[in-house]
């Protein structure tokens, strides 16, 4: 049985969202990050970095989410969210995996956690970390844009739907209440809808108890 170790809203639903997509039998296990529970002796025995997620499967206990995602993929090839071994478009699929968590998911770790980047206590430091950050982002969104208009599909690589978008999907919504979120990109915007639409999805989210603002913008009261 796998096992995925989640919380609601965090990096460990991209492989919810493919679990829900193979179709196979998981279980999960709720790290209460408002307990501090991902630095715990046990969690830290799981992930000595102390991040969320992990995916137990048999004796394997696997860390990094785009490792799981493609050992996931590469575990149910029935399920064809990967292009064949060997492939260019395979080839693809791995930049894209790559560049989501080293460089889109990596700046956006920058800008929620800017303070971690600054002297304590420099809060106005830390809002020009951000700020920078952001500006960087739009661009990084701009690029993936561009690969959604000129793919030759519906998804991230063309035609066929891959493990790849379960993580560009949750990326775009964490920009939900940027100057420039994913969501004011058209390709992408479109690209969101599409992707909200797909039942595996709205199972992922319904069970993490997702409210709708994290999709969309939070409007002042």
């Amino acid at each position: 049985m796998l096992t995925l170790h989640y919380h609601p809203s965090d990096a460990s639903l991209m492989p919810h969202i493919l679990l829900e997509e193979l179709g196979v039998p998981f279980t999960l296990a709720l790290v209460d990050r408002s307990r501090n529970a991902q630095k715990s002796p046990e969690y830290l025995k799981l992930n000595p970095n102390g991040l969320i997620p992990v995916l137990v499967d048999g004796a394997l206990v696997l860390y990094e989410t785009a490792a799981i995602l493609m050992h996931l993929a590469d575990t149910h090839p029935q399920a064809q969210v990967m292009p064949p071994l060997g492939s260019a478009t395979r080839a693809h699929a791995y930049k894209w995996l790559c560049w989501l968590t080293n460089t889109l998911q990596s700046h956006l770790v920058v800008y929620f956690y800017a303070e971690r980047y600054v002297e304590p206590g420099h809060a106005s430091a830390a809002a020009e970390v951000r700020e920078a950050t952001q500006a960087r982002i739009a661009a990084m969104l701009g690029q993936l844009d561009a690969q959604l208009q000129t793919s030759g599909g519906p998804w991230l690589l063309g035609g066929s739907y891959t493990a790849a978008d379960c993580m560009a999907f949750v990326l775009c919504c964490w920009t939900r209440n940027f100057k420039r979120p994913a969501s004011s990109f058209p390709a992408i915007a479109a690209y969101l809808q599409r992707m909200r639409e797909r039942p595996a999805v709205q199972r992922a989210c319904a069970t993490e108890q997702l409210p709708e603002t994290f999709f969309t913008r939070e409007t002042a009261r």
